[in-house]
């Protein structure tokens, strides 16, 4: 099936071709309805391509369509709409204006050290989120991950993924995947769960942290023996002053034996987390990522899912405060509450401490319920240094509707807390 460029493609008006592989076209277009920018991935399969080949992109073309409007995560690129006929076979995907993280693999070309940590943590809060959702994307590679302008990323290409579900074929197909990032299992064909994924963005990890590969075979052959059999060499032997603490994540992602590997995405993105931690001691500034790790592990957060706590982290003031410091004053008007990420802060009324809070909790949030400047009704003083989130109520209130119903919620379970330690005051005093 050949395609030449035309004014159109189904209902979008075509803009210009901005990228093209061997079995598509990839084109900006113009969504008429929703008024934006999108991409569109059309199958150009060539005359000389076999019909066992055409069955093969073929599955993979319907793998992928059948993900439209179903993973929905800031970190994937969304498929927005597919169709497919006797004339040609399309994907409409969220555009995303940017390279590929194949633009910083290089030795000459390396990410800083705190952004490769994001990139894979935000690369593993997004392959977990399609793996609840019953989704093993199976082609993980530098290629299928885009870096927006401002420095955010995009895991594409589901075109080789399964669903986990009944009715869906879920075994093994011959010749989907890049064979340099492909899983021990993947090699053998045997069944894969997430943690082919797993290995894969261990691979990238190392791509983007030593501009190597793990194995630099010649040939196919060579490269499919050294993945089953040859120990890669760890990448502190190609760049001394990376951290040890890579060094152990990285080869844990790439153990052969999936049994030695990491077991879930999350224990992968907690031993990221620790990273964050140990570069942040040496000077290095606290990323989203790190912020976003640091809620996950609040009880306040339970109930927000990926989407609502991402938007937390940007409607976040993260501060740092020394201990002695009054944050909020009675009889003071405010615009701001607080979520206590790390320390302990004294509450006190008139001068009489009245409670503790530690990490976890929250204060100063009476103000978003009331809809306006109010004046506060406590004294709230750090005993120690202590890590805070400032949230201003007028941002929280323009946040999405999902978001808002999330604090409602977390604010409910803290007032019901609250309640129950003054009836428990009342009762002992």
């Amino acid at each position: 099936m050949k395609f030449e460029l035309e004014e159109h493609i189904g209902k979008y008006p075509v803009v210009r071709q901005i990228g093209s592989g061997a079995t598509s076209r990839i084109y900006l277009a113009r969504d008429p309805f929703a008024d934006r920018d999108v991409a569109i991935k059309v199958f150009a399969l060539a005359d000389d391509v076999g019909a066992q080949r055409t069955r093969l992109l073929r599955k993979a073309f319907l793998a992928e369509t059948a993900l439209a409007g179903r993973l929905t995560h800031p970190h994937i690129v969304e498929i927005l709409d597919a169709a497919s006929d006797a004339g040609q076979s399309y994907l409409v995907m969220e555009y995303v204006p940017g390279p590929t993280l194949d633009a910083f693999s290089d030795v000459t070309n390396l990410l800083p050290l705190p952004k490769v940590i994001e990139i894979i943590f935000k690369c593993i809060r997004a392959l977990d989120y399609a793996f609840q959702h019953g989704v093993i994307h199976r082609d993980i590679k530098p290629g299928n991950i885009l870096m927006s302008p401002a420095g955010d990323i995009k895991v594409s290409d589901f075109g080789a993924s399964f669903q986990l579900r009944p009715g869906f074929d879920t075994t093994q197909i011959s010749g989907i995947g890049s064979p340099a990032y492909m899983s021990p299992e993947q090699i053998r064909l045997e069944q894969v769960t997430h943690q082919t994924d797993i290995y894969s963005l261990g691979v990238v990890m190392y791509k983007l942290l030593t501009g190597r590969m793990p194995y630099n075979a010649s040939n196919q052959a060579s490269l499919t023996y050294e993945i089953l059999n040859i120990k890669p060499v760890q990448p502190t032997a190609l760049r001394p002053n990376l951290p040890p603490l890579l060094d152990d994540i990285v080869m844990r992602a790439l153990q052969k034996d999936a049994a030695k590997r990491y077991q879930s995405w999350h224990d992968f993105g907690k031993d990221i987390s620790l990273a964050f931690s140990s570069l942040r001691l040496s000077g290095d500034a606290v990323s989203e990522s790190e912020k976003f790790a640091q809620l996950r592990g609040l009880p306040f957060f339970e109930d927000f899912d990926d989407v609502e706590l991402w938007e937390v982290v940007r409607i976040g003031n993260r501060k740092i405060i020394e201990a002695g410091t009054v944050i909020i004053h009675e009889g003071n008007l405010g615009d701001s509450f607080y979520l206590l990420i790390d320390g302990e802060v004294g509450v006190s009324l008139r001068g009489k401490p009245i409670n503790a809070i530690k990490p976890g909790g929250c204060f100063g949030e009476i103000l978003y319920f009331t809809g306006r400047s109010t004046r506060r009704t406590t004294t709230i003083t750090a005993l120690g240094e202590i890590t805070v989130i400032e949230i201003k109520t007028a941002s929280l209130r323009a946040a999405t509707d999902a978001c808002q119903v999330e604090f409602n919620k977390a604010f409910m379970r803290v007032l019901i807390d609250r309640l129950s330690y003054a009836n428990q005051r009342l009762v002992e005093g």
